[in-house]
């Protein structure tokens, strides 16, 4: 951590958010919108912060906003939004449009795609900043549906953002309403999502880059072109079609890595940034990945344990009087590998065995789940096999994120036996559940990939704006290690941690103000 960056703290009394799932396991990315995208935000707060700023002005009147290379200037031409089935339409605020640019940004003049934008005007035209940008995340999580329904009570944006600033959001390259990837689902179904020798690690590789391959003939050009500095260069041919000299960004979990990338190539296009739950910005490899995932989760459930030790209410059927729960696990652990763990029944176990895997499966959604009541019943019910417990299967990983992550990051491992190294390590770092279910699954989705990893981009000269970087200490899916790693690249930002288990803090009472505030008045 670069002792030079700025660190604000706040600790909310955690109580589980509104119409999140019981013991559900964190989705990559997500949005205020957490509802419609099925991305949770997983605790909510009872307190409420704001902090004191002198108002903002708007920029400068008169000055033409830059044109990027290759980029569209011409405007947008603005219709009405409708609504992907079984969502409503939005109201009539809501605007949607289409900006063309490169498919390839290093051949300007080349085959062109469309980008899918929509946005809501200020709502008091006498005070408005400007233009701020949402990403939800993902990759493959849809900008335009936050800015449709930005003003939606429940899960949208504050209405002092919407007084302010235009919202304006877009679906990446290849993503939703944006050229749609069209890949061979039938191929990632047949990838093993974890592989238990050298011959089904080659299978992994190979079936990985058939899958792909699938993607970039159903697709053509684009899915190879998915990466995010493409993206980030979408995003200011977006800025420049809409007349604007500056925007302000706030990315949501893989919308701050699409943040960093646009500070490094645009800084001077930049007014201002908040980066909520942050992504690494350049991670050294597939075991710091897994290693900082798998850490987190382990800790969130030593957390559990010892806040339970304290707390004699803290207890559940079938779980053995004055044993902390840590103990339980490392005791379910060693029944799974024994192939003794079977999965309980209303009346007793059943014949069915649990697997390691299904195990670790288990242990990550109760460790992001933010619900201790739930995650000492489940433990209750698997350790007395009396009960209900509820699984999570590995389905095959959404097609973005080998066209997407895998081009940013560089994730590929060297062959089966640096993988079980890599595996055994983690485990020994991260004991109460071994490894970061997700975050494996990503890192194997990588492997023979045959698309390069595109490279960061170095720093272009401009001066960069107050930047906001904020965090849950116990994040799964970008663990504070990295976003102290995001906060210390970037010289101008500040890092807000927040003592919580949760992923995408935006609707948190006690962290919505503190977002917001920075935007509008770019507080460090």
């Amino acid at each position: 951590m670069n002792p030079s960056t700025p660190i604000t703290r706040t600790n909310p009394r955690p109580v589980p958010a509104p119409g999140a799932e019981p013991g559900a396991e964190p989705a990559s990315g997500g949005s205020p919108a957490a509802g419609r995208r099925a991305l949770s935000v997983l605790l909510a707060v009872a307190a409420s912060a704001a902090l004191a700023a002198p108002v903002a002005t708007a920029a400068p009147a008169g000055k033409s906003a830059p044109k990027p290379p290759g980029g569209a200037s011409t405007p947008i031409v603005w219709g009405p939004c409708k609504g992907d089935p079984p969502m409503p339409d939005p109201g009539p605020q809501a605007e949607c449009g289409t900006v063309q640019v490169p498919v390839d940004w290093s051949k300007p003049n080349g085959p062109r795609t469309g980008i899918a934008v929509a946005r809501q005007k200020a709502t008091d035209p006498a005070k408005r900043i400007g233009v701020l940008m949402v990403n939800p995340g993902g990759p493959g999580n849809s900008g335009v549906e936050s800015a449709m329904y930005a003003d939606n009570p429940i899960d949208g944006y504050s209405t002092r953002l919407r007084q302010r600033f235009d919202i304006v959001g877009f679906d990446p390259r290849g993503i939703g309403r944006s050229g749609s990837a069209v890949c061979d689902d039938a191929a990632f179904a047949k990838i093993p999502s974890r592989p238990r020798s050298a011959a089904e690690w080659e299978k992994v590789r190979t079936l990985n880059a058939q899958a792909i391959q699938s993607c970039r003939q159903g697709t053509g050009p684009l899915a190879s072109r998915m990466d995010s500095n493409s993206v980030v260069r979408d995003m200011d041919a977006i800025r420049a079609a809409l007349g604007e000299r500056k925007i302000s960004y706030l990315g949501h979990s893989y919308g701050t890595f699409l943040g960093e990338r646009y500070s490094r190539l645009f800084p001077k296009n930049l007014r201002t940034m908040v980066l909520d739950s942050a992504m690494d910005p350049a991670p050294s490899g597939a075991e710091q990945y897994l290693t900082d995932t798998a850490v987190t989760a382990s800790k969130s459930l030593e957390k559990l344990s010892s806040s339970c030790a304290a707390d004699p209410s803290c207890t559940a059927p079938g779980l053995p009087k004055g044993k902390k729960l840590t103990a339980v696990i490392d005791e379910l652990f060693a029944r799974a590998d024994a192939g003794t763990l079977r999965k309980p029944g209303p009346n007793g176990p059943t014949r069915a065995k649990v697997t390691p895997d299904e195990l670790t499966g288990l242990l990550n959604g109760l460790a992001g789940g933010g619900y201790p009541d739930q995650a000492t019943e489940q433990l209750g019910a698997l350790y007395s096999g009396k009960g209900e417990v509820r699984f999570h299967g590995d389905g095959p990983v959404n097609a973005a994120i080998p066209l997407v992550l895998c081009r940013d990051s560089d994730y590929r491992i060297r062959d089966w036996a640096e993988y079980r190294a890599i595996r055994e390590r983690v485990a020994a770092a991260a004991p109460y559940v071994r490894y970061n279910d997700q975050a494996l699954s990503f890192t194997l989705s990588c492997q023979g990939s045959p698309l390069p990893v595109e490279p960061r981009p170095a720093q272009a000269a401009g001066t960069l704006p107050p930047v906001l970087v904020v965090n849950a200490v116990h994040d799964l899916p970008t663990p504070l290690a990295g976003a102290r790693r995001m906060a210390a690249a970037i010289p101008t930002a500040t890092l807000h941690e927040v003592d919580t288990v949760g992923h995408v803090l935006y609707l948190m009472p006690a962290v919505k103000p503190v977002i917001d505030n920075h935007l509008i008045h770019r507080t460090r």
